[in-house]
């Protein structure tokens, strides 16, 4: 465990509750409580309680908050409305991907954008780098709030026991990427309804000084859910089977948004000029050399990350991601193949240390809940 790796407000109790720790972006978070198998179950049949508290909260807000973010992120954040939230990427002037992230509009002239835990400091400092002209204030708040996950499709009967009878009917039409200010447990709290899961689920926002009340409410309210506390092996394997991205696997600087499948992310339809957009515009129109894709394995071993996917004995491709699924009871992998092979169907083999075992191109995501209020991150 380095000893420079940051610890969230609820260190202690993930101790108290015996979990393993793992370093993830220089935070030292909960890998799991018990089995990883049991806790990735636990969220697909009932709901389980996770503290992200190391993603980051970035404020954004002033008159030309909306017009600078326009110019700050590929999408076009002007036309999201109050209480919204969309799904965007920060790029570099070369068109590379520095984070994907989700922005929440609070208010005519007030955006939260959330970047992910290791990015956080570069994009605060990307923010206030790129606001230069623009009025608007860039304020880095990640080091006093907090954000708590509750994933699954028991999430909501959790909050309903957490909440005042008068905000009941606020959280259950609360519709997906749409935020809401909520008091849950008597505390005030930023409630989203997004998730990465592929679950239902919500994220709630609010003061790291009080978060531990809330954390120790929802084990509480949630026991008689089926609630348990669950780390970060679990949050991957969930992720992986909704076919969501993680930076630094399926995006980074050297991935453009086209051949990661988030072509429609880049909106160039927006006037406002933004970072990377002379780069990005042109490959709009051009095939990708290579595509993000989804791959079942024929037979029962695991892709990894780094593995080389092979066609005719040549490399084609690497896998980013890979797993043995917990709920559809097979392999499934990200990988980035020449577009060449990119199509469903494709049969191809990956070189799993020195022994090619064969997969097939399937669709993403793997796995998908019945009814869903919205698009996929």
């Amino acid at each position: 465990m380095s000893e420079e790796s940051k610890h969230t407000s609820l260190y202690t109790r993930h101790k108290a509750h015996g979990a393993a720790f793992t370093d993830f972006g220089g935070w030292q978070m909960p890998l799991k409580y018990r089995s990883e198998l049991e806790e990735h179950h636990t969220v697909r049949r009932a709901a389980g309680l996770f503290d992200l508290s190391h993603m980051g909260e970035v404020l954004v807000s002033g008159p030309e908050a909306a017009a600078f973010l326009n110019y700050a992120l590929v999408s076009n954040l002007a036309v999201i409305p109050v209480g919204k939230a969309k799904y965007s990427l920060i790029c570099n002037a070369e068109g590379g991907v520095i984070d994907d992230l989700i922005t929440y509009r609070l208010a005519e002239d007030a955006f939260l954008v959330v970047p992910n835990a290791s990015n956080a400091p570069v994009v605060a400092e990307e923010l206030r780098v790129r606001a230069a002209g623009f009025d608007t204030v860039v304020e880095d708040q990640s080091e006093t709030t907090a954000l708590v996950a509750v994933q699954g499709p028991a999430a909501e009967a959790v909050l309903l026991d957490l909440a005042r009878p008068e905000d009941a009917g606020t959280i259950r039409e609360l519709k997906y990427y749409a935020a809401v200010r909520v008091e849950l447990s008597g505390l005030p709290v930023l409630l989203a309804r997004t998730g990465y899961t592929g679950e239902d689920g919500f994220e709630l926002f609010l003061g790291s000084d009080v978060a531990g009340r809330l954390w120790d409410a929802a084990l509480q309210a949630g026991e008689v859910h089926g609630l348990l506390p669950c780390g970060l092996a679990a949050r991957d394997s969930l992720r992986l089977e909704a076919g969501m991205p993680l930076y630094g696997h399926e995006l980074g600087l050297e991935t453009n948004p086209f051949e990661a499948g988030l072509g429609p992310v880049v909106n160039t339809k927006k006037t406002d000029d933004f970072v990377g957009r002379s780069v990005l515009e042109p490959l709009k129109a051009v095939e990708p050399t290579r595509r993000l894709v989804g791959l079942r394995a024929v037979g029962r071993r695991s892709a990894r990350a780094g593995y080389d996917v092979v066609v005719d004995g040549v490399p084609v491709g690497t896998v980013t991601s890979g797993l043995p699924s917990p709920t559809l009871g097979y392999p499934v992998a990200l990988a980035y193949v020449e577009s060449a092979h990119a199509a469903l169907g494709t049969e191809v083999l990956v070189d799993l240390r020195g022994r090619p075992e064969p997969f097939t191109v399937i669709p993403t995501p793997f796995y998908r809940r019945e009814t869903l209020a919205g698009p996929a991150k």
